[in-house]
């Protein structure tokens, strides 16, 4: 089953209501927005990391950056690092590399969101493919990923100096 039809089929039996709008292909989050003509606010981005040997899942608005720093802060880990192209692929086989649906726990996966992305009731997700996206409730969102709510993202663009050696990126994503 391809991961649209999978994400559909959960939200219909958790009597989620959601619309699905389809658009010419978008590789980003950002381009999802203005396919979509929204605010990057309310689109989700789904980073994937891997904490210390472990696959988890920040999910941010489109328009911010993940900060790897602030993550193994929070996740009290030694090494942060950004999931490669095979583990995405591995670990998301239903899914087009790049339009990762924010339910980490359909992927027993976790889900980390960052606080700014709760601020509108409605929120915009890429369901598995590049060339549709899906509205839903922010509420029911929550109500069935269970996410962790932190704060991780960026303050702003920047280079910074791994304070520890075992940070394989530096800065913010």
């Amino acid at each position: 089953m391809k991961c649209r039809e999978r994400l559909e089929q959960y939200l219909h039996d958790n009597g989620v209501a959601y619309h699905l709008y389809h658009h010419a292909p978008a590789y980003t989050a950002q381009a999802v927005a203005e396919r979509e003509h929204v605010p990057n606010q309310m689109v989700t981005k789904v980073v994937i990391a891997v904490a210390d040997g472990e696959l988890v899942m920040l999910v941010v608005p489109a328009s911010r950056r993940v900060d790897l720093i602030k993550v193994r802060e929070l996740l009290n880990a030694s090494e942060v690092r950004l999931a490669t192209e095979v583990e995405l692929a591995e670990a998301f086989p239903d899914c087009e590399i790049g339009a990762i649906p924010p339910f980490g726990n359909l992927y027993q996966m976790p889900v980390y969101v960052d606080e700014t992305l709760t601020a509108d009731p409605i929120i915009f997700i890429q369901p598995g493919e590049h060339t549709t996206a899906l509205s839903l409730a922010y509420s029911d969102f929550a109500r069935l990923a269970q996410p962790t709510i932190a704060s991780f993202v960026a303050e702003h663009r920047r280079e910074v100096a791994a304070p520890h050696n075992d940070i394989k990126e530096m800065g913010a994503w």
